[in-house]
C-alpha cells in the first residue's frame, strides 16, 4: 500500500517518568493502611446503594438494572456544582445512551453532587455521616478512562476515589464494595493467564498510566480487605454496543478499531479481543450486587472472546473483504491513510496509536490470552442469566448500523467489488397501456449483492444491465441504477387483492439519445399449482422519467436459464477462499429461495384461511337454522299444552 507518510516511529517510554508513577503507586498503597478495620458486611440483598460513575457508558445502563433486578433506592454521585445540576446532567447522559428518566426512574433514585477527587467525596460531613449510616451497599463504576494520560493525572480518580469509597463502606454500618475494575491490570506483555484469581501483571511491567491505576485501584482495596471490608472486584475488557438498542461509546477502544477495521479493511494478527456487550455486563454486575453469596470475589465479566480468524470469517460474510497484517504494518497504514483522508470520529483512535505507549499497550492487547472466567459462567448459570456468547457479527449488528450512520464505521456499499452476483435473463412482450402486447421485449441483467448483510437487513438487490424493446429504442437501454425488493412489505397483497408480491424490480433507464425512462416489475404468487412458472414470471410497467406508463406487458425467465444462471451461475467475490466462497453461496440460496419459499405460500395459506373462515359461516347458518327450529317445536308444544 503506498502511504501519504513515511512509516511512524514510535519512542520507547519514559523509563525516568515510569520510575516516578512507582514512587507515586507506593505512596498510594501506603494510605490504604490507614483504614479502619471493619466487620463483614451483613450478607442480605441491599435496600439503599450508593453508585458512582452513573453518567457513564457502562454505569448509565447498571443504574436502571439496578432497579430493574431489585426493589433499593439507588443514591448517585454526580459532579456537578450542585444537586440540580448532578440531576440534570444524569439525565442527560441517560437520554444520550437510551435510558429513561421517568418519574418512576426519577423516585427511586437520589441525586447528590459529589467528586471523588475530594476528601470524603467532595461531600459535607453531615452528609457524609448520613450516607455511613444509611447505606447497605456501593457500587462503584467512575474512572478517568484515557490511554494517553499518565498515573499522575488519574490517580485522583482511580485510586484515591475507591479508597475514599472504602472508607465510606467501613464507616458506620458495614457496606459492602462492588468496584469496576477491568483486565487492565493484566495488560503485561507476555503475560499467560488472566483468571479471575490469577496474579494480576507486575506493575513495573505496566506501560499506559490508565492501567497502572486500575492496577493500583485494585491494590489498595485489596489492602481494605484484609482490614475487613467485603471487596468484589468485576472486571470488563473491552465493553461493547448494546445487543437490542444498538447503543455504543464512542470513546471505548473497541469501537475505533471496529471502525477502523470496517473502513479500511485491514486487521492486525491479533489473538484474542476480550469484549462482551454492555447489556450483558450491566446484567451481570447488577445480579452480583443482589446477591449476597456472590460477594468478596473476583470476576471478569468478559464474554466469550473474539478470535482473529472469527472475526476475518464474520467480515467477509458481511461482505468486507479484510486483509490481516501484522501490528506495525497495520498502524502505519492506518495513520496514514487517516492521514490522506481523515476520519474526526476516529481522532482518539490515531492520537492512540502515535503515543509512546501505544506499542506495548496493544501488544499487551493485541497478544495477550483469553480471559478466563470460570467463577463468572458458574454465576450465570447458577441465576439463569443469559449465557455469555461472542460478541460477533449478529450481537453487534445494530451498534455496527448506529456507527456506520454516525461516520465511525462504514458498511458495505454497491460502489465496492460484488460479494455475490449472478444473471437474469428474460424475455416476452409488451404494447400500450391497454392495447395488445405486440412487441418483443427482453432484459439482460446482472443481479448482485454487497453483503449479505444488505439482502437480510433491506431484502434488496443491486441491477445492472440492459433492456431491449422496440417500442422504446432501436438500440438497447442501459441500466443506470436499479434495485430489486424481495417480499417487500412482507408480502402484503398487491391493492388488496390476491396477488402477494414475491420480487419488487424498480429500474432507471437510459437510452443512447439522452432519454430516460423507468421500469416496474413485479414477481407475485397466487394460489395456483403452477409454482414454477410464478417464479418466473414479471409483470412490467414502462414509461418515460416523471411520466406515467406508457407501456406495459409480461416477460418471463426462460425454463432453460433459470438453474445455470441463477444457481449454477452464481459468481462469489474471487478474493474469498473456495470453503468461503461455497458458504457464500450457500447463504444467498439458502435465504433466497426460504423467502420465495414463503412468499408462495402465502396465498394458499390465505384461501385455506378463507375456505375455513366461509365454512365456519355455513356451520354458524347451520347451527341458527336448528336453533329457530328447536324454538318453533317448544312454542308449539307449549301451545298444545
Amino acid at each position: 500500500t503506498s502511504h501519504s507518510l513515511p512509516p511512524v516511529v514510535i519512542p520507547a517510554p519514559d523509563t525516568d517518568a515510569a520510575h516516578e508513577d512507582l514512587e507515586v503507586i507506593l505512596g498510594d498503597l501506603a494510605l490504604a493502611d490507614r483504614l479502619p478495620f471493619s466487620r463483614q458486611a451483613d450478607p442480605v440483598p441491599p435496600r439503599r446503594i450508593l453508585l458512582t460513575g452513573a453518567t457513564g457508558y457502562l454505569g448509565s445502563h447498571l443504574l436502571l438494572d439496578l432497579l430493574r433486578q431489585g426493589d433499593a433506592h439507588v443514591v448517585c454521585l454526580v459532579r456537578a456544582a450542585d444537586d440540580a445540576a448532578a440531576e440534570r446532567r444524569l439525565a442527560d447522559a441517560l437520554a444520550s445512551f437510551d435510558q429513561p428518566w421517568t418519574a418512576e426512574v426519577r423516585r427511586r433514585v437520589t441525586v447528590l453532587a459529589a467528586d471523588l477527587r475530594q476528601p470524603f467525596l467532595g461531600l459535607a460531613q453531615d452528609m457524609w455521616e448520613g450516607l455511613a449510616q444509611e447505606l447497605d451497599s456501593i457500587v462503584n463504576v467512575a474512572a478517568a478512562v484515557d490511554f494517553l494520560r499518565g498515573y499522575p493525572s488519574l490517580r485522583q480518580t482511580n485510586v484515591l476515589g475507591p479508597l475514599a469509597l472504602a472508607e465510606l463502606a467501613m464507616t458506620g454500618r458495614a457496606k459492602p464494595l462492588h468496584h469496576i475494575s477491568s483486565v487492565a491490570v493484566f495488560n503485561e506483555v507476555g503475560i499467560e493467564k488472566m483468571g479471575e484469581d490469577d496474579p494480576v501483571a507486575h506493575i513495573d511491567r505496566l506501560f499506559a498510566g490508565y492501567d497502572k491505576s486500575k492496577w493500583a485501584a485494585e491494590a489498595v482495596l485489596r489492602r481494605a480487605r484484609e482490614h475487613g471490608l467485603t471487596v468484589t472486584f468485576l472486571r470488563p475488557g473491552a465493553i461493547g454496543g448494546h445487543t437490542r438498542t444498538g447503543v455504543y461509546n464512542p470513546r471505548d477502544l473497541s469501537t475505533g478499531l471496529i471502525g477502523a477495521f470496517s473502513r479500511y479493511r485491514t486487521v492486525p494478527a491479533f489473538k484474542f479481543m476480550n469484549l462482551a456487550p454492555v447489556d450483558w455486563i450491566s446484567k451481570v454486575t447488577a445480579a452480583v450486587v443482589f446477591d449476597p453469596a456472590a460477594w468478596g470475589q473476583n470476576y471478569n465479566v468478559t464474554g466469550r472472546a473474539e478470535t482473529l480468524p472469527q472475526l476475518v470469517k464474520d467480515m467477509k460474510l458481511a461482505g468486507m473483504n479484510v486483509r490481516v497484517a501484522n501490528w506495525r504494518e497495520w498502524r502505519d497504514d492506518l495513520i496514514a491513510r487517516h492521514a490522506a483522508d481523515p476520519v474526526p470520529e476516529l481522532d482518539f483512535l490515531i492520537r492512540i496509536l502515535r503515543s509512546p505507549t501505544a506499542m506495548k499497550l496493544f501488544e499487551a492487547l493485541m497478544f495477550g490470552p483469553e480471559a478466563g472466567s470460570e467463577r463468572t459462567d458458574r454465576f450465570v448459570a447458577r441465576k439463569r442469566l443469559p449465557e455469555a456468547e461472542r460478541y460477533g457479527s449478529q450481537a453487534q449488528l445494530k451498534s455496527f448500523e448506529r456507527m456506520a450512520r454516525d461516520g465511525v464505521a462504514r458498511l458495505p456499499s454497491r460502489e465496492d467489488p460484488p460479494y455475490l452476483q449472478f444473471r437474469e435473463r428474460t424475455k416476452g412482450r409488451v404494447g400500450p397501456v391497454g392495447e395488445d402486447r405486440d412487441s418483443k421485449c427482453r432484459m439482460a441483467l446482472t443481479l448482485s449483492i454487497a453483503s449479505m448483510y444488505q439482502v437480510v437487513r433491506h431484502r434488496k438487490i443491486d441491477v445492472r444491465g440492459e433492456v431491449f424493446c422496440e417500442r422504446l429504442h432501436p438500440e438497447p437501454l442501459t441500466v443506470e441504477a436499479g434495485e430489486i425488493w424481495v417480499r417487500p412489505d412482507e408480502g402484503v397483497p398487491l391493492r388488496h387483492g390476491s396477488d402477494h408480491p414475491l420480487l419488487r424490480y424498480r429500474l432507471v433507464l437510459v437510452d443512447r439519445d439522452g432519454g430516460r425512462w423507468w421500469l416496474e416489475g413485479w414477481k407475485t404468487a397466487r394460489a395456483s399449482r403452477d409454482f414454477w412458472k410464478q417464479t418466473r414470471t414479471i409483470d412490467v410497467t414502462i414509461g418515460r422519467e416523471n411520466e406515467p406508463a406508457s407501456l406495459e406487458g409480461v416477460v418471463k425467465v426462460p425454463g432453460k436459464s433459470y438453474v445455470p444462471d441463477q444457481i449454477d451461475g452464481i459468481e462469489v467475490d474471487p478474493r474469498l477462499t473456495p470453503q468461503e466462497q461455497r458458504l457464500a453461496k450457500l447463504a444467498w440460496l439458502s435465504w433466497f429461495f426460504v423467502q420465495v419459499g414463503m412468499g408462495l405460500a402465502e396465498p394458499s395459506l390465505r384461501a385455506v384461511a378463507e375456505l375455513l373462515d366461509l365454512r365456519k359461516d355455513a356451520i354458524d347458518r347451520d347451527q341458527d337454522k336448528l336453533q329457530r327450529k328447536i324454538r318453533k317445536l317448544m312454542i308449539k308444544r307449549e301451545q298444545t299444552r
